[in-house]
């Protein structure tokens, strides 16, 4: 079982991003996925969740009208569009999947908003 993030980085404040994890080694479409990240000092907190369909999603407040999150089920992917990016968005951010007791995680990409 694999998750792996990518397409984080250093970006302007007011940029965007587009994150991806692609995953392998279980059935990716009977997964709920989710970002979080965490940033330091601070506790890992839920971004972005999406059902295994790509029709519910739900949103932290601080991401709402900013972020997307959606998932590409024939290619093992989900996907966290960010834009108006800001320095408060800068973390860690990771890839959780979970289904009726299973719970997979990705090792992180870091994100950092920085002028």
């Amino acid at each position: 079982v694999q998750l792996v993030e990518s397409g984080g980085g250093l970006v302007q404040p007011g940029r965007s991003l587009r994150l991806s994890c692609a995953a392998s080694g279980f059935t990716f479409s009977n997964y709920v996925m989710t970002w979080y990240r965490q940033a330091p000092g601070k506790e890992r907190e839920l971004v972005a969740s999406i059902n295994r369909g790509g029709t519910i999603t739900n949103y932290a407040d601080s991401v709402k009208g900013r972020f997307t999150i959606s998932r590409d089920n024939a290619k093992n992917t989900v996907y966290l569009e960010m834009n108006s990016l800001k320095p408060d968005d800068t973390a860690a951010y990771y890839c959780q999947a979970t289904d009726r007791g299973y719970e997979y995680w990705g090792q992180g990409t870091q994100v950092t908003v920085s002028s």
